[in-house]
């Protein structure tokens, strides 16, 4: 491809086979488990696509989950950007590199990196479609030998994203000025699953968009198209939109899906679910 940056959103197994021993190009495993915080590691350490990094959600993709004030920010809050920044060099990532971001969950985790390298004002960033399953299927190996690259120089740009924070999400209670979509499972928005949100329940007012639901049988993303029809079905501009979760991870897959549908502008609320409940004085809504 002749653009300059030729994937922004997905990436097929094939195209990334073609493209994986380009020197500008770097692959990301992303896989985790919210209930094995070790298993994404060890995933990686039994086998990866060769010359991928390994980027852990807890410690790379996630900041401090206390605030200088002392107040909960959340399970996974956003990292620092110099903190994202060296992580992004030490896995030899420049302002010229395509990246690719996969993960052996649909593209749960993969997601939350892309917004990551979006937030810095970086577009040359895909997700592999189908993720490690897509790859395997194609008839691509894996390795076990973990790459030692030279360090990136990537630096910060404007912002390819938007965000806002509880407070923001507080005032949307009163001037419904903004159209609210959870990606959690349907029992955890309803408040069924407490083993996931001890706090059950979602932000009064919000829909329900279960990140799956991005997803074709076969693992890879539903066409632009049907996202395009899906999602206009809950949200009427998608500058006024604002994705959550539980945690603001899964989100980033309803903000790639929009991206994919020609739906550009909708915000992340990173805190999610996670900081909202913390506060007990802010309100909660239970059921469908």
């Amino acid at each position: 491809m002749s653009q300059a940056h030729p994937y922004t959103t997905l990436i097929s197994a094939a195209n990334l086979q073609q493209n994986a021993q380009n020197p500008d190009w770097v692959i990301i495993d992303c896989r985790h488990d919210l209930m094995d915080a070790a298993a994404g590691r060890a995933a990686y350490d039994a086998g990866h696509i060769a010359g991928a990094r390994f980027a852990s959600l807890d410690h790379d993709l996630s900041g401090a989950k206390q605030a200088a004030d002392g107040s909960f920010k959340g399970r996974h809050p956003l990292p620092e950007p110099d903190a994202l920044i060296a992580a992004l060099r030490r896995w030899g990532i420049s302002d010229n590199t395509q990246v690719v971001a996969y993960d052996g969950q649909g593209g749960m985790y993969a997601a939350r990196l892309w917004w990551l390298l979006r937030s810095i004002g970086h577009p040359s960033v895909a997700v592999l479609d189908g993720g490690l399953a897509a790859w395997q299927a194609a008839g691509q190996g894996l390795t076990t030998a973990e790459p030692a690259p030279a360090p990136g120089s990537i630096s910060a740009k404007p912002a390819l994203t938007t965000s806002v924070n509880a407070h923001d999400i507080l005032s949307n209670l009163t001037n419904l000025r903004r159209t609210i979509v959870d990606a959690r499972a349907p029992d955890r928005f309803r408040g069924e699953n407490e083993t996931i949100d001890p706090v059950g329940g979602h932000i009064p007012g919000a829909k329900n968009r279960f990140f799956k639901d991005n997803l074709q049988a076969d693992g890879r993303f539903k066409p632009g198209h049907q996202l395009h029809e899906e999602f206009g079905a809950l949200i009427s501009e998608p500058q006024t939109a604002v994705m959550q979760c539980g945690s603001g991870v899964t989100a980033c897959h309803n903000l790639l899906a929009l991206e994919i549908a020609g739906l550009h502008g909708a915000a992340l609320y990173p805190g999610s679910w996670s900081e909202w409940c913390a506060d007990a004085t802010r309100p909660v809504a239970k059921g469908a």
